[in-house]
């Protein structure tokens, strides 16, 4: 008897880095970038993503409902805990490095020092609730 596969992931396949294809996001501001990668990321299920921030690009406070797995693939990743956004409270992840962040935590970036790419794994589907609807691309 053989086991469902997760959606996107039925056949044995590949994603070279000249294949990853940023495309705005209508929840992040116009220069930041989201590449899916794996699965369906509005859909129940799992996905695999990547986020490109260039420099001085920040994301303000927000949260996800879902659980994260962040690997940082290029550059700095700077992330802080809170409500308000407070550049003493980013703390510096290097590339290769894997940050946990469990859903609901209220959260912000910024690319402080230069472009980034994080890569984020979860469990669909994506959600983004900026903590000030002002911050919000969404509600122009």
């Amino acid at each position: 008897m053989s086991e469902g596969h997760q959606p996107d992931q039925d056949v044995f396949r590949a994603v070279l880095p000249e294949d990853v294809d940023g495309q705005p996001f209508a929840a992040f501001p116009p220069s930041v970038r989201l590449a899916i990668l794996v699965g369906h990321p509005s859909e129940p299920g799992p996905y695999v993503i990547r986020v490109k921030l260039p420099f001085d690009g920040k994301l303000m406070p927000h949260r996800h409902p879902e659980d994260r797995v962040y690997t940082i693939m290029s550059g700095v990743f700077y992330i802080g805990l809170g409500d308000e956004f407070d550049a003493d409270a980013l703390v510096a992840h290097p590339p290769g490095s894997v940050v946990v962040l469990p859903g609901a935590t209220p959260h912000f970036h910024w690319a402080r020092s230069g472009e980034y790419i994080s890569q984020v794994t979860a469990i669909g589907p994506l959600g983004l609730e900026y903590l000030d609807h002002r911050d919000d691309p969404r509600h122009g």
